[in-house]
């Protein structure tokens, strides 16, 4: 064999000889995976629909998700073959169990079935368990056996929280995605009170979950400390801006995400990754301890992976707010629905076919959108432009895009979509008076991560004539994983009138 820098000497036990040319093939394969082959892996894998590879991030069926994700990773980590077990399953069948070990330390194992035909030996099945890391930088910036730990009773207590990097906690500096940031932050002095009152309510705080750079994304990407992985879709997009939260929640790793959601970034996340999240009524959640991105939208919230858990932290968190009924009666609006692709106006068509649904008209939620993108960047460049112009290079990418729109925006521009806005916002507010609006979550499944810039951003765009209702509104909505297309999760985004919040995760208990 050429030498490919990967150690072909590892002892080989089996259950009988060998097949012929199977310990070749399995060699070939190593070589290619460190060398990143992606043609080389893509022919060893079987082709067709019934192909599997799954690891810790979940399981990937059919040889065209397999080769998608590959070339999306940009390579697998440096290891050894520690040895090599082989049992034969029939003539043409294997199970070849690898003892991996991985320059990083620890042992872990592979496990594939591989299977003869006349394109010669290739991978059936193959499973992939590497060691777990302590913490997984994607995902958390800082954790605790907890970080903070919270009242010794309560409605909470027990339950594990991960905080955005957005919020106030003593002793700790507000990162915001951006390593430039984290290094100019001062350590805080006190608490946020978003976090503290999940704290006297008897949670602990488990650590400070990533960002997207200054929170301005709902994709889920982060080009400084890597994209946290979506626990629902393999090699998906997890959903910005909160989307250590949110992936730290759906793996396990902890109860509560404490989030915050401008445009999407509770609502889109929850969505992609199949969990409840709550954005709440403007200003019923102090704010305070909390680093801005427009004050005007940005609200606090939460995602947990059941509803019951959401009802107790949105109702212990509620400090002087007075509830509000949710209506009794839901509505759809067709024009809205009208922009969506054909999957997700359909499955979502379909899931409201057995309910009691009246149609209303929103107006131009195209203008809506635009007077609020507008204005929202107006404000995201008044409190980030100063800095953002002392640190040129600190964002990249589509966020570095948007400041850069921002900050080229006109007084008189930002004043008439402000004024604009607020005519939208009268408009909405008749239109929902008596109703809770229904409609999609998010404009599409969790986008993979090869997807180009421009796919990402055309979703961007289109979840946002959604997501922006709320915002205008200064309303509480709520993402509930009521619906999957091919598998994957897609939320149903309930609306209600401001402080119906309570009432929106009771009348959601209705649609499960």
């Amino acid at each position: 064999m050429p030498d490919t820098g990967v150690d072909t000497t590892a002892p080989v036990t089996a259950d009988g000889p060998p097949p012929e040319g199977l310990i070749e093939a399995f060699w070939r394969y190593e070589q290619a995976l460190m060398a990143d082959d992606v043609p080389v892996l893509d022919a060893l894998f079987a082709d067709g629909p019934a192909t599997l590879r799954g690891d810790a991030g979940g399981l990937l069926v059919g040889h065209d998700a397999i080769a998608a994700f590959r070339r999306g990773r940009g390579g697998a980590p440096k290891r050894r073959i520690a040895g090599v077990h082989i049992r034969v399953l029939d003539h043409d069948t294997a199970a070849v169990v690898a003892v991996l070990a991985p320059g990083t330390g620890g042992r872990g194992q592979q496990t594939q079935v591989w299977r003869r035909s006349a394109a010669g030996w290739q991978v059936l099945v193959a499973h992939v368990a590497n060691p777990a890391p302590a913490v997984d930088p994607r995902i958390w910036r800082e954790v605790g056996t907890p970080l903070m730990t919270g009242a010794t009773s309560g409605p909470l207590l027990g339950r594990r929280v991960a905080v955005k990097d957005l919020f106030a906690i003593a002793g700790h500096r507000i990162g915001a995605g951006v390593p430039a940031v984290l290094e100019d932050a001062p350590l805080e002095t006190v608490t946020a009170r978003a976090v503290q009152v999940l704290l006297d309510a008897g949670a602990s705080v488990q650590g400070i979950a990533r960002t997207d750079e200054l929170a301005y994304s709902i994709a889920g990407a982060n080009p400084h400390y890597g994209t946290p992985p979506n626990a629902r879709v393999p090699g998906a997009l997890p959903g910005g801006s909160s989307n250590g939260p949110a992936s730290a929640i759906a793996l396990g790793q902890a109860d509560i995400g404490l989030a915050t959601d401008t445009g999407g970034s509770i609502r889109v996340p929850a969505s992609y990754q199949g969990l409840w999240g709550l954005r709440t009524t403007h200003g019923r959640v102090p704010r305070d301890g909390l680093l801005p991105l427009a004050p005007r939208f940005d609200t606090v919230g939460w995602l947990t992976r059941d509803r019951a858990l959401l009802a107790v932290v949105s109702r212990v968190s509620a400090i002087g707010a007075p509830a509000a009924a949710a209506p009794e009666r839901f509505a759809v609006a067709p024009g809205l629905l009208a922009a969506l692709t054909a999957p997700v106006r359909d499955a979502f068509t379909t899931w409201t076919r057995d309910l009691e649904v009246d149609e209303t008209d929103l107006g131009d939620v195209a203008a809506a959108q635009e007077a609020f993108r507008v204005v929202q960047a107006a404000e995201a460049w008044q409190v980030n432009g100063p800095w953002l112009t002392a640190h040129p290079d600190a964002v990249s990418g589509a966020v570095a895009a948007r400041f850069r729109a921002a900050a080229a925006l006109t007084t008189d521009e930002v004043a008439r979509a402000a004024e604009s806005l607020e005519t939208h916002r009268e408009r909405l507010e008749r239109a929902l008076a008596d109703a809770i609006l229904l409609l999609p979550s998010a404009a599409s499944i969790a986008p993979q991560t090869t997807a180009d810039a421009a796919a990402v951003d055309a979703v961007r765009t289109q979840t946002l004539r959604l997501t922006c209702i709320a915002g205008i509104l200064g309303a509480p909505a709520l993402s509930a994983p009521l619906i999957e297309i091919e598998g994957a999760p897609l939320g149903v985004c309930l609306v209600g009138p401001r402080n119906s919040d309570d009432a929106l995760i009771h009348r959601a208990a209705s649609l499960t």
